[in-house]
């Protein structure tokens, strides 16, 4: 006689077949059979409950991110759900590989609009305008190929979020145990030789190319420094791209030195990349500029025609184009790279006091560290003036620039890699958003070394508000606790830091530490000079 198990218990078992050893989350009444089953699961999977959903999601998100791998997390439906959208959008902007886990009021009353607990119009609607794929199990005979499905779709071509809904009283409903399938993800395209060889006849007449790298290509780097030191080709990134090839390669370009190169450039080689940086944010072309493209997501030769679109894996594509350009030396550039990133540091020095601040947390953090950015005066300064030397490493959210995303997203990067320093910096603004979560770190032990930058403001609204608006202040202004008190009330090792240099001794005795720590940076409310015209700069004149 075959054993039975409950649909909770399927998903669980589906879960760690599918190599998933985390979820975080928040258990709940739509959940409890779920819930009961992740216990059942005992050390196969490790569940770490957040103070509220979306650091759930975000964690998961952080998890992801630094990995590759699948980051977990299960809320209750409807308003669990909604809490835990913004990291939903995050993965999709970040095309990060987060799975959702939720529930649904009673099958028979789905639809009926009676007004249940938690009951949303459409739930399964709303997770698809901001996931990959979302579906729901009905029946505990479907899990296996419901969960296989979300998950293979997950992982397949551009990468992205999913979600996985059954209803309350299907959770607990029992079935016989089968065999469950794995998803897995699809084979990459295969790379086309036209595309490359006409790839390779644009780039052997190109005097002055970049390459141009984005969070697609971050299994790629070795690939990426061949194609450069071949082309003697600059190699340069905006966010998710940092670190692919590392910051002191002699082919990487900071990417305001890569502006002032952008000039010249008759052949931009986007690999794994919108290219946002030239089109959206640079907003100046050089004359004849030709683009050729290798990205695994054929929607983008559409959304930005290039001249030679390469739908393959970034790793395939480059591959193939190194073996087509096979031969094609070229005259050693790279001192005139070194001293385009020496002219560009010595231009982004204006940035302070984000500069100083920036270079002590990068002699305090190892290499392989992982630096958490925030959408704060520090973590735009960031983008362009932190130097990584690894992919992952700068751990960012993308497009969607949302505020309040860091603290939380770092306790799943240090989750996913408990042997590695993990380094979070947020504004005060932001950091308020998510600083319940310093609950979790000290009751899960997730030694995350938070840097909060006390600046009493919204520092981005409160510079627009002055310079666009005539001081016309608009909720911009911010009354703080003391940050050190509040960290220690939670049980939390807290310093106070006024100079860049304490802040690095702080850190190097912070990372020292077996435990989470919170460093408070006070900063003069409206003194950091703007990064903006480094992120955005002047059109070049001609």
């Amino acid at each position: 006689m075959s054993r039975k198990e409950t649909t909770g218990q399927a998903i669980t078992r589906s879960l760690v077949a599918h190599g998933i050893d985390t979820v975080f989350g928040i258990p709940g009444a739509h959940m409890y059979d779920f819930n009961d089953a992740l216990y059942g699961a005992g050390d196969k999977i490790r569940f770490i409950h957040t103070r509220h959903e979306q650091g759930a999601g975000y964690m998961a998100y952080g998890y992801a991110k630094s990995t590759g791998r699948i980051g977990a997390y299960t809320v209750v439906p409807g308003p669990g759900v909604l809490n835990s959208g913004a990291a939903l959008c995050t993965a999709y902007g970040a095309n990060a590989p987060v799975l959702c886990v939720t529930g649904n009021i009673m099958s028979h009353l789905i639809g009926q609009g009676r007004g249940q607990l938690h009951e949303l119009p459409d739930q399964l609607a709303t997770m698809r305008g901001i996931t990959k794929t979302a579906e729901r199990i009905d029946h505990q005979s479907e899990t296996g190929p419901v969960i296989s499905g979300v998950i293979g779709k997950i992982l397949s071509g551009r990468q992205g979020p999913g979600a996985v809904e059954a209803p309350w009283d299907v959770f607990g409903r029992s079935g016989p145990e089968v065999d469950l399938p794995i998803g897995v993800r699809a084979p990459h395209p295969a790379v086309n030789s036209d595309e490359i060889a006409a790839a390779a006849a644009l780039i052997s007449g190109a005097r002055n190319p970049m390459i141009m790298v984005g969070g697609g290509a971050a299994d790629a780097g070795a690939e990426i420094a061949a194609l450069a030191e071949l082309l003697q080709a600059p190699v340069t990134s905006h966010r998710s791209g940092k670190g692919i090839v590392a910051d002191d390669h002699p082919n990487y370009l900071n990417f305001v030195a890569a502006y002032e190169y952008w000039k010249k450039v008759d052949v931009l080689i986007g690999i794994g990349s919108r290219l946002e940086l030239q089109f959206m944010r640079w907003k100046w072309l050089p004359k004849d500029l030709k683009v050729i493209r290798i990205d695994i997501d054929p929607t983008e030769m559409v959304r930005l025609k290039p001249d030679v679109g390469v739908v393959a894996d970034a790793r395939d594509g480059t591959q193939a184009l190194i073996d087509a350009l096979a031969g094609s030396g070229r005259e050693d550039r790279t001192r005139e790279f070194a001293e385009l990133n020496e002219e560009a540091r010595s231009c982004f020095q204006a940035a302070q006091p984000q500069l100083a601040y920036l270079n002590a947390i990068r002699e305090a953090l190892p290499r392989d560290g992982f630096f958490v950015e925030e959408i704060c005066q520090m973590g735009f300064t960031a983008r362009f003036a932190f130097p990584v030397y690894g992919p992952r490493q700068y751990v960012t959210c993308g497009y969607q620039d949302n505020l309040g995303f860091g603290f939380n997203t770092a306790l799943g990067v240090k989750v996913a890699h408990p042997d590695k320093s993990v380094i979070s910096i947020s504004g005060d603004g932001g950091f308020l958003f998510g600083v319940q979560e310093l609950a979790t770190a000290v009751q899960h032990k997730i030694n995350v070394v938070a840097v909060v930058f006390n600046n009493s403001a919204y520092g981005n609204v409160l510079r627009d508000q002055k310079q666009t608006y005539k001081g016309r202040y608009l909720g911009s202004d911010l009354t703080n606790p003391d940050f050190t008190a509040l960290g220690e009330s939670f049980g939390i090792r807290s310093f106070r830091v006024t100079s860049p240099g304490e802040l690095k001794e702080a850190l190097e005795k912070a990372l020292s530490l077996d435990e989470p720590v919170l460093i408070e940076v006070p900063i003069e409310k409206g003194s950091e000079a703007s990064p903006w015209p480094f992120i955005h700069p002047a059109p070049h004149a001609g």
